[in-house]
């Protein structure tokens, strides 16, 4: 079930920004041990939200790597998500109207100090293990560099250092289809719906990878009949703007843009260096977005991380297909 916290002193932004309310939704699964040492903080991507057991299957179960049974597992859902933490919907309390386009800027290290808030406010110290999927890993990476000493463990998948020019130049390509929607912009919740479903669109191509639609997505008859891929990729689309909507994501896609631990720490490899968590890195073979050979130089920079590689034809969502490799490979790693 989904909770709430709700932080009353003003939470300051890195770009100067401030909210003078935060909301946090998250979720927990298990018991926090009397010795508090079996919390397994989960941070999440794109458009996933702080319940874990419904966009990852077969993880948060008994016997697999998030096993509520031995583990107390949180999630808390990323600033600016319209899954119950504070973003561009809620209302601005300056003009008690949502704030729509005029949400502050904000960073992945304003969304992992949003994470510390909440880690304080429910009386969590050291946690076991820190897992960080895709951008879910901009937050993770972030947060082992910024608080070394709070981690016995870092699992980091599909993700990196620093938003690369690569990633920056598909999160561009969706806000253009959003700024494109005439209705962008608008003080509607439905503004830029179009947009969104072609962001979404082009957000997939990347996920997927050729590999991943060449084996779901071939036509079972011949033309003229519906193409399946193209029916797949409207589908697509109309199904996340019935969950999601433009101004959150593109807030989010923004936010991503700013991420590099080593901004003011000395550049990313002095930064890299400080992270104490046994570490590590999991590659997928055909992932586009963060191909293995970058994952394997991840690996090199965090002293004493450990590289492993998932086989999967589903490209970047391949952690969220192969979850028995996954657990194979994170069951070891959490309980040695």
């Amino acid at each position: 079930m989904i909770k709430y916290y709700n932080h009353t002193s003003p939470f300051h932004l890195e770009f100067g920004g401030t909210l003078e309310h935060l909301r946090i939704a998250y979720h927990t699964y298990g018991t926090l041990n009397e010795r508090g040492d079996n919390v397994v903080w989960v941070c999440h991507a794109l458009t996933a939200n702080s319940d874990v057991a419904d966009w990852w299957p077969h993880t948060v179960e008994e016997g697999m790597f998030l096993d509520p049974s031995r583990y107390f597992i949180v999630c808390a859902n990323i600033l600016g998500s319209p899954y119950g933490t504070t973003a561009p919907l809620h209302t601005n309390p300056a003009t008690g109207k949502p704030y729509y386009g005029d949400f502050p800027k904000y960073t992945i290290r304003d969304i992992v100090n949003a994470h510390r808030v909440l880690a304080d406010a429910l009386g969590i110290g050291r946690v076991h293990t820190l897992v960080g999927c895709s951008v879910g890993g901009f937050q993770a990476v972030e947060w082992a560099v910024m608080e070394p000493d709070r981690f016995e463990r870092l699992a980091l998948m599909a993700t990196d250092g620093v938003a690369t020019p690569w990633t920056i130049a598909i999160d561009e390509s969706q806000r253009m289809c959003i700024e494109a929607d005439s209705t962008y912009g608008e003080p509607r919740p439905d503004a830029g719906a179009a947009g969104l479903a072609a962001a979404r669109a082009i957000g997939l191509l990347s996920y997927r990878g050729p590999s991943g639609y060449n084996l779901t997505q071939r036509d079972t008859e011949e033309y003229p009949a519906p193409r399946r891929a193209v029916s797949y990729q409207r589908y697509q689309g109309e199904k996340l703007v019935k969950r999601f909507d433009a101004y959150s994501y593109h807030a989010i896609l923004d936010s991503f843009d700013t991420h590099d631990v080593g901004r003011g720490r000395g550049g990313m490899y002095t930064a890299l260096s400080a992270i104490k968590a046994r570490t590590m890195v999991i590659g997928l073979t055909t992932d586009i977005v963060f191909p293995p050979a970058d994952m394997i130089a991840l690996a090199a920079r965090i002293p004493g991380a450990e590289y492993a590689e998932i086989h999967s034809p589903f490209g970047h969502d391949g952690f969220l297909v192969e979850y028995g490799q996954l657990n194979a490979l994170m069951k070891p790693f959490m309980q040695k």
